[in-house]
């Protein structure tokens, strides 16, 4: 056959795809430990994407569809991996007091699967601006008054959700704890 690859002729297209996909990856995994330039980058995309809905003055289901995939994924970096609910049917449940088993809280959407989402969430419907057959004509404020109920209705179930289960999903960096007095202070060499 043509242009297969067990005869070694590669088209170049084909070369051309693999080689932007080897190029975008390697960029992608060295932006991993970047996370607040990252957020930035996303933020700056964001803002270049409401200015362009703006001015255009149109393109409100789009960005309402934009709105319920972004409060969804929120959703997903909120939860924890295994649900409380389930788990507790299975027997095992998160700790409730000192003594029960450490369990860290894992994310059903990692931090970086979260960024990469929303950001070619919002690369996607900015393309979407320009093509003026998906600028249905709606009355813009019923649907962000929808969403900010739907917003609002998610997040008291989220949240009763975390306070029925006792986890808290987010992660403030490390913790420190420091002693009133040091062993170096008491008197007593150290070897």
């Amino acid at each position: 056959m043509e242009g297969s690859e067990n005869d070694g002729g590669v088209t170049p297209i084909a070369k051309w795809k693999s080689d932007f996909s080897r190029t975008f990856q390697y960029y992608l995994d060295r932006s991993t430990p970047h996370t607040t330039e990252r957020w930035l980058g996303t933020l700056a995309v964001a803002i270049i994407y409401v200015l362009r809905v703006y001015y255009v003055q149109g393109f409100y289901v789009i960005s309402y569809g934009l709105g319920i995939y972004v409060l969804n994924l929120l959703i997903g970096f909120l939860s924890p991996k295994v649900d409380p609910e389930l788990e507790a049917l299975d027997g095992a449940s998160l700790p409730t007091k000192d003594s029960d088993e450490f369990k860290p809280f894992i994310r059903r959407l990692p931090e970086f699967k979260f960024w990469y989402a929303i950001t070619k969430a919002f690369v996607v419907a900015f393309v979407l601006t320009f093509f003026s057959m998906l600028d249905v004509p709606v009355f813009w404020p019923i649907l962000l008054c929808y969403w900010i109920f739907l917003f609002f209705l998610t997040m008291k179930r989220q949240i009763l959700h975390m306070v029925k289960y006792k986890y808290v999903p987010f992660d403030l960096g490390k913790q420190r704890y420091t002693n009133k007095k040091s062993a170096s202070s008491s008197g007593t060499p150290r070897n």
